[in-house]
């Protein structure tokens, strides 16, 4: 068994069954993708023969793990507060500071991956994921035969939470020498210039919000997009909306008219751009 996981839903669950006289459970203790077997004691549960102390207190919108002594917050404060976040879907999302960094009100942060990797079409190409987030980028254009997903991902914590979300691609397998995804701790924005021309057949980009890192919505990064794909490479730009109920701006279309002029046909799709680099 991997690091058990809890969220309020399950610690309560587990105490309920505990009081109820129950000497055992059924829940899961990785996020939703497995169902585990609990045996429940009056001082602890154990699971695959580890035993583990209940939570007397657990907070809404926070996710456990056992750190060998206890069970902590998978979060963390350096210069910011990175946390992961449950979600009704299984696949968690995570925030910064407050602000949730994945959709998750209408559909999966999993499944919005899904849909948003198919745009470009990542059978047998070497794709550029440069804003690696939690990984479910990668994790799709691996589960959709990628020859090579090189992603990066600027701030070390959000690497650490990937590597305690069982929803996120298994780093161990990332780090051999034959895995066809290669995932590093950098700054896009820095990184793209060692890239060689014409080097990915596709990208996908989903940049923390414009007022967060604005470089990344720069024409000279759209720039650097455009020389790195082939010709005909396909690009998804994550934009959403943001201010346009309070200032009335239109990132979408601003950041498709860079993308233009960068070399890119564009068409608006969803809550993003889907461009294709012309020949």
């Amino acid at each position: 068994m991997s690091v058990p996981l809890l969220t309020l839903s399950i610690n309560t669950l587990l105490l309920a069954a505990r009081t109820q006289g129950a000497a055992t459970v059924s829940c899961s203790l990785d996020l939703g993708l497995s169902t585990a077997t609990v045996e429940l004691g009056r001082d602890a549960w154990t699971c695959e023969g580890q035993s583990f102390p209940y939570m007397e207190t657990c907070k809404d919108r926070t996710i456990y793990h056992w750190d060998g002594e206890g069970f902590r917050p998978v979060s963390r404060f350096t210069n910011s507060l990175i946390k992961l976040v449950p979600t009704e879907w299984g696949a968690p999302t995570f925030e910064i500071d407050g602000i949730k960094m994945l959709p998750t009100a209408k559909i999966s942060p999993y499944a919005d991956a899904e849909r948003k990797v198919g745009l470009i079409q990542p059978r047998g190409k070497v794709v550029l994921d440069t804003c690696g987030g939690l990984g479910y980028f990668a994790a799709w254009c691996l589960r959709g035969q990628a020859q090579r997903v090189l992603s990066w991902e600027k701030n070390p914590d959000v690497i650490w939470l990937r590597s305690l979300n069982p929803w996120s691609p298994d780093q161990a397998e990332a780090r051999k020498a034959d895995s066809a995804l290669n995932l590093s701790n950098g700054d896009i924005s820095e990184q793209i210039t060692t890239l060689a021309d014409a080097s990915v057949d596709a990208a996908l980009h989903d940049p923390p919000r414009f007022g967060i890192a604005g470089e990344l919505y720069s024409q000279t990064f759209y720039n650097q997009l455009a020389r790195v794909l082939r010709p005909q490479g396909r690009l998804f730009h994550y934009t959403g909306t943001p201010n346009k109920l309070t200032s009335g701006r239109d990132v979408p279309n601003e950041v498709a008219k860079r993308l233009q002029l960068a070399g890119f046909v564009t068409e608006l799709n969803g809550d993003g751009v889907v461009a294709v680099r012309r020949r």
